[in-house]
């Protein structure tokens, strides 16, 4: 059924924007973490998303020319990995921190909470707006069993 192909879309829409917002929560968390279990300051993580499910030119070709309905739906979003931003730290002259090398210098992780706020707020906005599909189908499912009363 068509519509929940659509509640299976924004349910992984949903999820990946949930895992997006615990990976931003962890690197604001971090923004001042000089020290990590590998030695060296905390580094900023990234989401990558694609879609659930790629597919070759040839398998799409396959797959019209069938004309399979069943299977031309799209399948949603899902997370291929959590990248590390390989951007350079930010040194800070702090002689006093323990972590500070030969010239006073201590290097800061490579966060910033004004970029990290903007990607809060672009994640919240995605995850309101699939929230708010999910549940226009979901209401416009109750509409039709109430039709068969």
């Amino acid at each position: 059924m068509a519509f929940l192909n659509s509640l299976d879309i924004s349910g992984s829409a949903l999820t990946a924007s949930r895992l997006r917002m615990d990976v931003i929560s962890e690197n604001i968390a971090n923004a001042s973490t000089t020290k990590t279990e590998n030695g060296g300051p905390y580094r900023r993580k990234i989401v990558v998303y694609e879609p659930a499910e790629q597919n070759s030119f040839r398998h799409i070709l396959d797959r019209k020319m069938s004309e399979n309905e069943s299977e031309q739906t799209p399948k949603g979003v899902k997370v291929s990995k959590i990248a590390e931003d390989p951007s350079e730290f930010t040194p800070v002259y702090d002689p006093t921190n323990p972590d500070a090398n030969e010239q006073g210098y201590v290097m800061m992780p490579n966060v910033d909470p004004i970029k990290e706020t903007l990607d809060m707020m672009s994640v919240t906005r995605a995850y309101d707006a699939n929230l708010t599909a999910f549940n226009a189908v979901k209401g416009m499912a109750v509409k039709a069993l109430e039709l068969g009363r």
